[in-house]
């Protein structure tokens, strides 16, 4: 092991940089086409106040909905689509809390706690509370 010397610490280092994820799916193997990453990339995702978590997740099961890949499920492809979607901090959340995001169930869950607006969630239980028949 080759000894580091002061200097070495002076500049980043590539070996800090947040990767996505490490998903285990088992012996399926599959490429994602630049033209599908293309597609998905039109419409991404900053975690902006104005932007609805909810729509975002509608587009990505929309998007992931229109093919299948043999051997591979949809939740690995969901999965390994979704940080394509992303930007700003969004993506740094996701690069973040990638321990949390193993499953897509996880993923969106986690997803819409961070980036569904409390006030739009307290304004659906006004609504749902106040619901007469």
């Amino acid at each position: 092991m080759a000894k580091k010397t002061i200097a070495d610490f002076l500049f980043p280092s590539a070996d800090f940089v947040a990767m996505s994820p490490n998903l285990n799916f088992g012996d399926a193997t599959f490429e994602l086409k630049p033209a599908l990453i293309n597609m998905v990339q039109a419409n991404p995702f900053c975690g902006k106040p104005h932007e609805d978590a909810n729509d975002h997740l509608q587009h990505v099961l929309q998007v992931c909905n229109t093919f299948t890949v043999k051997n591979v499920t949809a939740d690995a492809i969901r999965l390994c689509l979704f940080s394509f979607l992303l930007l700003g901090k969004a993506k740094q959340w996701f690069y973040a809390n990638k321990s949390e995001v193993t499953t897509w169930d996880k993923c969106a869950n986690a997803f819409l706690k961070k980036f569904f607006p409390t006030s739009k969630t307290s304004a659906l239980h006004g609504k749902i509370s106040s619901f007469q028949q």
